[in-house]
Protein backbone atom coordinates (compact mmCIF):
# COMPACT_ATOMS: atom_id res chain seq x y z
CA UNK A 1 0.00 0.00 0.00
CA UNK A 2 3.42 2.03 -0.18
CA UNK A 3 3.76 5.05 2.22
CA UNK A 4 0.23 6.21 2.82
CA UNK A 5 -0.34 6.49 6.14
CA UNK A 6 -3.93 5.35 7.47
CA UNK A 7 -6.09 6.55 10.04
CA UNK A 8 -7.68 4.08 12.18
CA UNK A 9 -10.49 4.37 14.57
CA UNK A 10 -11.18 1.80 17.13
CA UNK A 11 -14.43 2.27 18.62
CA UNK A 12 -14.09 -0.42 21.76
CA UNK A 13 -14.77 0.20 25.31
CA UNK A 14 -12.73 -2.63 27.04
CA UNK A 15 -9.38 -0.39 27.59
CA UNK A 16 -6.51 -3.58 27.63
CA UNK A 17 -8.55 -4.70 24.32
CA UNK A 18 -8.37 -1.42 23.06
CA UNK A 19 -4.76 -0.78 23.81
CA UNK A 20 -4.02 -4.47 22.38
CA UNK A 21 -5.14 -3.23 19.06
CA UNK A 22 -3.42 -0.11 18.96
CA UNK A 23 0.06 -2.68 19.50
CA UNK A 24 -0.84 -4.43 16.53
CA UNK A 25 -1.53 -1.72 14.47
CA UNK A 26 1.78 0.12 15.28
CA UNK A 27 3.13 -2.54 13.31
CA UNK A 28 1.71 -1.33 10.16
CA UNK A 29 1.57 2.03 8.25
CA UNK A 30 -1.33 2.71 10.34
CA UNK A 31 -2.18 6.08 12.86
CA UNK A 32 -5.32 5.04 15.57
CA UNK A 33 -7.17 6.83 17.57
CA UNK A 34 -9.69 5.06 20.68
CA UNK A 35 -13.13 5.97 21.52
CA UNK A 36 -14.55 4.11 23.91
CA UNK A 37 -18.52 5.15 23.67
CA UNK A 38 -20.72 4.52 21.15
CA UNK A 39 -22.65 7.87 21.00
CA UNK A 40 -19.24 9.86 20.91
CA UNK A 41 -17.71 7.91 18.05
CA UNK A 42 -20.88 9.03 16.05
CA UNK A 43 -19.98 12.85 17.28
CA UNK A 44 -16.31 12.40 16.19
CA UNK A 45 -17.40 10.86 12.84
CA UNK A 46 -18.76 14.11 12.18
CA UNK A 47 -15.76 15.98 12.32
CA UNK A 48 -13.18 13.69 11.32
CA UNK A 49 -12.20 11.70 8.66
CA UNK A 50 -10.60 8.12 9.14
CA UNK A 51 -9.32 5.46 6.63
CA UNK A 52 -10.99 2.68 8.57
CA UNK A 53 -12.96 1.44 12.13
CA UNK A 54 -12.73 -1.03 13.91
CA UNK A 55 -15.91 -1.11 15.39
CA UNK A 56 -17.29 -3.72 18.70
CA UNK A 57 -21.18 -4.77 18.58
CA UNK A 58 -21.02 -4.22 22.32
CA UNK A 59 -20.82 -0.47 23.12
CA UNK A 60 -22.17 1.89 26.09
CA UNK A 61 -24.52 4.49 24.42
CA UNK A 62 -24.91 2.83 21.42
CA UNK A 63 -24.20 -0.64 19.97
CA UNK A 64 -22.23 -1.12 17.25
CA UNK A 65 -24.78 -1.86 14.68
CA UNK A 66 -27.04 1.10 15.64
CA UNK A 67 -23.71 3.18 14.76
CA UNK A 68 -23.19 1.31 11.82
CA UNK A 69 -26.44 2.53 10.80
CA UNK A 70 -25.65 6.17 11.76
CA UNK A 71 -22.35 6.64 9.96
CA UNK A 72 -23.21 4.94 6.87
CA UNK A 73 -23.58 7.94 4.88
CA UNK A 74 -19.52 8.68 5.50
CA UNK A 75 -18.61 5.50 3.43
CA UNK A 76 -16.23 4.66 5.52
CA UNK A 77 -14.89 0.60 5.91
CA UNK A 78 -15.71 -1.35 8.65
CA UNK A 79 -14.39 -4.19 10.25
CA UNK A 80 -16.45 -5.39 13.48
CA UNK A 81 -14.39 -6.71 16.02
CA UNK A 82 -16.67 -8.73 18.98
CA UNK A 83 -16.43 -11.59 21.07
CA UNK A 84 -20.18 -12.14 19.76
CA UNK A 85 -19.94 -15.52 18.19
CA UNK A 86 -23.78 -15.80 16.79
CA UNK A 87 -24.05 -16.30 13.28
CA UNK A 88 -26.71 -13.93 13.06
CA UNK A 89 -25.18 -10.84 14.19
CA UNK A 90 -22.18 -11.66 11.79
CA UNK A 91 -24.61 -11.86 8.79
CA UNK A 92 -26.39 -8.54 10.61
CA UNK A 93 -23.15 -6.94 10.37
CA UNK A 94 -21.96 -7.91 6.49
CA UNK A 95 -25.44 -6.96 5.34
CA UNK A 96 -25.38 -3.42 6.62
CA UNK A 97 -22.48 -3.57 5.23
CA UNK A 98 -19.39 -4.07 7.41
CA UNK A 99 -16.28 -5.08 5.38
CA UNK A 100 -15.41 -7.89 7.52
CA UNK A 101 -15.85 -9.57 11.13
CA UNK A 102 -13.62 -10.74 13.21
CA UNK A 103 -14.56 -12.34 16.45
CA UNK A 104 -12.36 -11.91 19.97
CA UNK A 105 -9.61 -13.45 20.59
CA UNK A 106 -7.98 -12.65 17.69
CA UNK A 107 -4.00 -12.65 16.58
CA UNK A 108 -1.90 -9.93 15.84
CA UNK A 109 -1.27 -10.99 11.94
CA UNK A 110 -4.82 -11.91 11.38
CA UNK A 111 -5.79 -8.69 12.48
CA UNK A 112 -3.05 -7.12 10.16
CA UNK A 113 -3.83 -8.83 7.45
CA UNK A 114 -7.94 -8.37 7.66
CA UNK A 115 -7.23 -5.06 7.90
CA UNK A 116 -4.63 -5.04 4.80
CA UNK A 117 -7.35 -6.87 2.90
CA UNK A 118 -10.04 -4.61 3.39
CA UNK A 119 -7.77 -1.24 2.65
CA UNK A 120 -5.87 -2.64 -0.30
CA UNK A 121 -9.93 -3.33 -1.69
CA UNK A 122 -11.11 0.16 -0.75
CA UNK A 123 -7.84 2.11 -2.41
CA UNK A 124 -8.43 -0.45 -5.69
CA UNK A 125 -12.43 0.62 -5.80
CA UNK A 126 -11.45 4.62 -4.86
CA UNK A 127 -9.23 4.48 -7.83
CA UNK A 128 -11.55 2.71 -10.53
CA UNK A 129 -14.38 5.11 -9.24
CA UNK A 130 -12.11 9.01 -8.76
CA UNK A 131 -10.02 10.54 -11.36
CA UNK A 132 -7.91 13.68 -9.68
CA UNK A 133 -5.70 16.59 -11.52
CA UNK A 134 -4.37 18.93 -9.13
CA UNK A 135 -7.32 20.61 -7.58
CA UNK A 136 -9.88 18.96 -9.64
CA UNK A 137 -11.91 15.52 -8.12
CA UNK A 138 -13.69 13.82 -10.30
CA UNK A 139 -15.99 11.07 -9.37
CA UNK A 140 -16.31 8.63 -12.56
CA UNK A 141 -19.77 6.67 -10.99
CA UNK A 142 -21.31 9.64 -9.93
CA UNK A 143 -20.31 11.96 -12.70
CA UNK A 144 -19.42 14.51 -10.23
CA UNK A 145 -16.26 17.59 -10.99
CA UNK A 146 -15.10 19.16 -7.97
CA UNK A 147 -12.56 22.07 -8.33
CA UNK A 148 -11.04 22.83 -4.65
CA UNK A 149 -13.69 21.07 -3.36
CA UNK A 150 -16.69 23.25 -4.80
CA UNK A 151 -19.07 21.21 -7.77
CA UNK A 152 -18.73 22.54 -11.08
CA UNK A 153 -21.82 21.50 -13.50
CA UNK A 154 -20.73 20.36 -16.87
CA UNK A 155 -22.17 18.74 -19.24
CA UNK A 156 -22.17 14.54 -19.80
CA UNK A 157 -20.00 15.17 -23.00
CA UNK A 158 -17.91 17.83 -21.55
CA UNK A 159 -17.77 15.28 -18.22
CA UNK A 160 -16.39 12.72 -21.09
CA UNK A 161 -13.88 15.12 -22.59
CA UNK A 162 -12.30 15.85 -18.71
CA UNK A 163 -11.63 12.66 -18.31
CA UNK A 164 -10.54 11.61 -21.55
CA UNK A 165 -7.78 14.38 -21.51
CA UNK A 166 -7.01 12.99 -17.37
CA UNK A 167 -6.75 9.97 -18.82
CA UNK A 168 -4.34 10.62 -21.88
CA UNK A 169 -1.98 13.51 -19.90
CA UNK A 170 1.10 14.66 -21.47
CA UNK A 171 -0.72 13.19 -25.43
CA UNK A 172 -1.41 15.07 -28.33
CA UNK A 173 -4.95 14.30 -29.18
CA UNK A 174 -6.33 14.80 -32.40
CA UNK A 175 -9.39 16.77 -33.32
CA UNK A 176 -10.75 13.69 -35.29
CA UNK A 177 -9.51 10.87 -32.70
CA UNK A 178 -12.16 12.66 -30.20
CA UNK A 179 -14.97 12.37 -32.70
CA UNK A 180 -14.28 9.00 -33.24
CA UNK A 181 -13.79 7.96 -29.67
CA UNK A 182 -16.51 10.45 -27.68
CA UNK A 183 -19.29 11.10 -30.68
CA UNK A 184 -21.44 8.86 -31.50
CA UNK A 185 -20.13 6.47 -34.82
CA UNK A 186 -22.79 7.60 -37.00
CA UNK A 187 -22.32 11.50 -35.85
CA UNK A 188 -22.27 14.23 -38.68
CA UNK A 189 -20.17 16.78 -36.89
CA UNK A 190 -17.69 18.89 -37.54
CA UNK A 191 -14.06 19.49 -35.40
CA UNK A 192 -16.37 22.41 -34.13
CA UNK A 193 -17.89 20.65 -31.67
CA UNK A 194 -14.56 19.44 -29.85
CA UNK A 195 -13.40 22.77 -29.64
CA UNK A 196 -16.91 24.47 -28.40
CA UNK A 197 -16.47 21.38 -25.73
CA UNK A 198 -12.71 21.59 -25.29
CA UNK A 199 -13.40 25.13 -24.62
CA UNK A 200 -15.69 24.56 -22.20
CA UNK A 201 -13.80 22.49 -20.02
CA UNK A 202 -11.09 24.83 -20.13
CA UNK A 203 -13.36 27.74 -19.31
CA UNK A 204 -14.90 25.73 -16.36
CA UNK A 205 -12.41 24.20 -14.99
CA UNK A 206 -9.89 26.87 -15.35
CA UNK A 207 -7.20 25.13 -17.49
CA UNK A 208 -6.20 27.74 -20.15
CA UNK A 209 -2.50 27.18 -19.51
CA UNK A 210 -2.85 23.14 -18.86
CA UNK A 211 -5.29 21.93 -21.82
CA UNK A 212 -3.40 23.36 -24.64
CA UNK A 213 -4.20 23.70 -28.50
CA UNK A 214 -1.94 22.02 -30.70
CA UNK A 215 -2.59 24.60 -34.05
CA UNK A 216 -3.77 22.78 -37.22
CA UNK A 217 -4.12 19.25 -34.92
CA UNK A 218 -5.90 19.15 -31.80
CA UNK A 219 -5.23 19.39 -27.99
CA UNK A 220 -3.00 17.98 -24.74
CA UNK A 221 -3.52 18.39 -21.42
CA UNK A 222 -0.09 18.96 -19.31
CA UNK A 223 1.16 16.73 -17.20
CA UNK A 224 0.62 17.50 -13.36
Amino acid sequence: MGDTIYRILIIEDDENTAKYIQTCLRMGPYQSEVCENGCTAVDLLSERRFDLILLDVMLPGMDGFEVQERIKEKDIPIIFLTAMQDVSDKVRGLKAGAEDYIAKPFEVMELLARVEVVLRRRHKADTDRKLTYEDIEIDIEKHIVLKNGVFVAVSPKEFEVLCYFVKSQDVVISRERLLADLWDIHFQGESRTVDTHVQQVRRKLELKDKLLAIPKYGYKLVPE
